[in-house]
């Protein structure tokens, strides 16, 4: 049996009742096989970086898996295409977005992949909820979460009051 790693996946969503969306992938990533789920993070709310549209809902899952990056990727975009999204320009409004931020340690740059996720460290929708489940985190290559989050801390980011979702 594979050791289970310590593994972080972004969920956002801004088209039709994104905050429903998120909770319905929150509820779909704990049924991921050989994995097992750790925590959420709160519901975050942020505008869209770069792109027009409506706000973002997003949160953050942490999980220990024994699933390879790759075969990770593949569960997190079939889930994705369950839930109708459609791959269009980078920053578009969708239904769904399922980013594998971090995988243990691991640092890699290939084509269909790159760990950590090339821009967490520079996203306060990511950092805020990362950092609300573990503060003290490192992200691989980069250093200290703490200090990305400074660095974002212009980027308005707001939790969600759970009965306000």
């Amino acid at each position: 049996m594979a050791t289970a790693v310590r593994a972080f996946v972004g969920v956002g969503a801004n088209l039709g009742d994104a905050p429903a969306t998120v909770r319905a992938a929150l509820q779909a990533l704990q049924r991921l096989p050989q994995s097992r789920w750790v925590a959420s993070s709160s519901l975050y709310r942020s505008a869209p970086l770069d792109a027009p549209g409506p706000d973002f809902v997003n949160a953050v899952v942490e999980l220990r898996t024994e699933l390879g990056p790759q075969a990770l990727l593949q569960h997190l975009q079939a889930i994705e295409q369950r839930f109708g999204r459609v791959r269009g320009a980078r920053n578009a409004p969708r239904t769904l977005d399922l980013d594998l931020l971090l995988y243990g340690e691991l640092c890699i740059d290939e084509p269909a992949l790159t760990l950590p996720h090339p821009r967490a460290h520079l996203r306060g929708f990511v950092l805020r909820p990362l950092a609300e489940l573990d503060p003290q985190l490192s992200l691989p290559g980069l250093g200290a979460i703490a200090i990305w989050l400074q660095r974002a801390a212009d980027q308005p980011v707001h939790r969600m009051a759970a009965d306000l979702e």
